[in-house]
């Protein structure tokens, strides 16, 4: 396996980790990016496993949930900007959202998933997940599934929709068009949420796992793994219209170093190089956790999530310091900052499969840091 990019002095252990990642773990082509000031850039293996097309330094693909990271920001930019309120009710700013009972549902329940809408329950028509009017009606018009604030199940696509109609509103353009404009255009990163079409060809094929089986179809896990419209169907994640749309919870494209460029400056106090995201303030907010009692309503097993991040350990494969705020992705992407080590994460790859790589990877990035132990799922030093 040829190797492309560079890796700094002292973190040969994590480009190790790496080649491991094809010779032993799965990786048919992925990408790695350590930054802050960037320490670790690596790419190898192929891009479209039907052609041989090989990876290369551009190359750009799906990152599913590690895609919650970005949308998230999108909301704590307008917080820090004071033009968002965490606190007041979701309906101050898209009122037709107080419909079925949820006048007084606040914005940061949309951020923490507890808001009660991890799913719809009237069948969704092929091709809903690109039609944004569709789906914010629908949520507006939902009923939530439990009490909210009582409770957290990962929302795993509405996320997108729930908080990206709030930034919508409250900036006057789409999320996707509001990343673009106030973090990837001004930290240069190739990361879009609504993929235009000129960039298609950088795009990797993705190699997909199926849904799970034997859910109950009414249940909560069965509606969000089988009532997507179509979405998980074989091939579709890789079509022209599945880019093209904004999913703001799924479809984020982009690589490794695009992920770990987001995080830089959140890494490095909300600002890098004159690109300043979020205040101080807005940074402890984000880096709080949330939501952590009991099991996930979808996943079935204890998560914590801060407002809009997902925070790593104890049950999470993925150990990083407790400092650390961030996203993963189904089938093993991840992007994250460390607050205390001021470093930032990203790798993304296209066989989907679990998020091993990504924690060996994780696992070494630690050790070359002097980081020498785990407590309770977190890296800790000394």
């Amino acid at each position: 396996m040829v190797i492309s990019g560079f890796c700094d002095l002292g973190f040969e252990r994590v480009r190790e980790e790496f080649e491991r990642n094809f010779s032993e773990r799965g990786d048919v082509g992925a990408c790695l990016t350590l930054a802050g000031e960037t320490v670790v850039d690596l790419w190898a293996g192929v891009a479209d496993a039907n052609t041989g097309a090989p990876w290369q330094a551009d190359t750009v693909g799906l990152v599913f949930s590690t895609t919650k990271g970005a949308t998230a920001l999108c909301a704590h930019v307008l917080v820090s900007r004071g033009l968002l309120d965490l606190d007041a009710p979701v309906a101050r700013y898209w009122p037709e959202f107080a419909q079925a009972g949820k006048a007084g549902i606040p914005v940061r329940m949309l951020l923490n998933h507890q808001v009660g809408l991890p799913a719809l329950r009237g069948p969704l028509p092929r091709g809903a997940f690109y039609n944004w009017d569709h789906m914010t009606a629908a949520l507006a018009a939902e009923e939530p599934f439990w009490e909210p604030g009582t409770r957290h199940a990962y929302h795993w696509y509405t996320f997108g929709w729930l908080v990206g109609e709030v930034v919508r509103r409250v900036a006057g353009k789409s999320l996707g068009t509001f990343f673009s404009a106030e973090v990837a255009g001004p930290l240069g990163l190739d990361f879009w949420i609504g993929l235009p079409e000129e960039m298609e060809p950088r795009v990797a094929l993705m190699i997909m796992g199926g849904r799970p089986a034997g859910l109950d179809p009414a249940g909560i896990p069965g509606l969000v793994w089988y009532n997507d419209g179509g979405y998980l169907d074989a091939g579709e994640c890789n079509a022209r219209a599945a880019h093209a749309a904004e999913v703001p919870a799924i479809n984020g494209i982009t690589n490794a170093r695009g992920l770990a460029g987001m995080y830089a400056p959140l890494a490095c106090g909300g600002s890098l190089r004159g690109v300043r995201l979020v205040d101080g303030d807005s940074l402890g907010r984000m880096s709080a956790v949330v939501s952590a009692s009991g099991k996930d309503g979808i996943l079935d097993m204890p998560t914590r999530y801060s407002l809009g991040f997902q925070k790593f350990g104890p049950a999470n494969p993925l150990a990083v310091a407790e400092e650390g705020l961030g996203h993963a992705g189904m089938g093993g992407s991840v992007g994250f900052a460390d607050t205390k080590a001021r470093l930032s994460f990203g790798y993304m790859m296209n066989e989907h499969g679990t998020h091993e790589r990504a924690a060996r990877l994780v696992d070494a990035v630690y050790l070359s840091l002097g980081y020498t132990s785990k407590a309770s799922g977190a890296w800790i030093k000394g």
